[in-house]
């Protein structure tokens, strides 16, 4: 096999194959380490590319998982990106990089410092890789998923945060901890920003197909309902030096997946909302179609006016960090920076 330059390699003689894809994970600390690791043992892609502020020690990550993936019989090939031009002809950037949330430490307070490593991070992608798609990881994630849309110029379709897969993996596993069965047939829904204000949504978490509200009692639902609005939370509170890492990485690389593979698979993301639901130049997670073009499809599902209302709410949480950056003249263009009512 050889390749010619195009983006297809030449196969005995006259047969035609896509070339592999290339993902770059930027942040190779332990969600970016997992997301690359997660990829490498199932032959997610061809090539992953780590980069770092510490490029020595995503060296000796990367030699790692290469071996790793060679024990597992994978193809994948990680290496590090040593250089901004070396992300070119990527096909997917993971964006980790970030200050991690610490203990009693809101996702609000990360937004000015992760902010600012966003918009440089971003500027080299929108420079070396121009047609990529971008998953945003860092928090505050929905704001963070808002100025790379901004700061890149991309189409809103190719700027993607994850949050609602991971937020939905967390109720699921609280659904399951409480009735005990069901394992892998559990489908729960989050809705809103990736935060203390997220919507969690039993009307439409099911088991087996049926119903959460025929299975549980309110009080056991109302308990399942907090414990995922502050799950990542209450993992900081374990960690004491860290934040989630396992499921957020999981979550990454299922929409990584998603993308790669064409499935047009529904899931939860982070994306910009332009007159959906009622509300426009903000970002927040509803349900999307992911495929190779990044979202497909948006899905608008019909709400009670209580789950309006607390959509709204978590919303306007977003709004009002998103209009902290606009007064302080953050965004590169100045229009960007007018503060728009809804």
């Amino acid at each position: 096999m050889f390749c010619n330059g195009e983006e297809r390699c030449l196969v005995q003689g006259d047969k035609w194959m896509q070339k592999g894809k290339k993902v770059t994970i930027i942040g190779a600390g332990n969600v970016g380490a997992t997301v690359a690791y997660s990829l490498a043992m199932k032959g997610s892609c061809h090539e992953i590319m780590l980069r770092d502020r510490a490029p020595e020690i995503a060296k000796g990550k990367a030699l790692d998982m290469s071996q790793a993936a060679n024990a597992a019989r994978q193809h994948t090939l990680v290496s590090v990106a040593e250089e901004a031009k070396d992300i070119a002809g990527s096909d997917i950037v993971v964006i980790t990089a970030g200050s991690p949330r610490k203990p009693g430490m809101s996702r609000d307070d990360l937004l000015m410092t992760n902010a600012k490593i966003t918009k440089q991070v971003v500027q080299d992608v929108k420079k070396y890789a121009p047609d990529s798609i971008i998953i945003m990881v860092s928090n505050p994630l929905d704001v963070m998923t808002y100025v790379a849309l901004k700061e890149s110029g991309f189409p809103k379709e190719r700027v993607v945060g994850m949050a609602g897969i991971l937020d939905s993996a967390r109720m699921a596993h609280f659904i399951y901890e409480k009735i005990r069965y069901g394992a892998g047939q559990i489908r729960a829904s989050v809705m809103g920003g990736h935060g203390d204000d997220m919507v969690p949504l039993p009307k439409f978490s099911t088991v087996a197909g049926v119903p959460l509200t025929d299975i549980l009692t309110k009080e056991e639902i109302d308990d399942i309902v907090e414990r995922t609005k502050h799950g990542g939370a209450e993992i900081v509170g374990y960690l004491k030096t860290g934040s989630a890492y396992y499921a957020p990485a999981k979550a990454t690389s299922i929409m990584i997946e998603a993308i790669l593979k064409d499935t047009k698979q529904i899931h939860p993301c982070a994306v910009y909302l332009d007159g959906h639901y009622g509300h426009s130049d903000v970002v927040s997670g509803v349900p999307v179609a992911l495929g190779a073009n990044g979202v497909e499809k948006l899905f608008e599902m019909t709400l009670t006016d209580e789950q309006k209302a607390k959509f709204a709410k978590s919303v306007e949480s977003v709004r009002k960090m998103i209009n902290v950056l606009k007064k302080n003249n953050f965004f590169t263009n100045p229009e960007d920076n007018i503060i728009k009512t809804n």
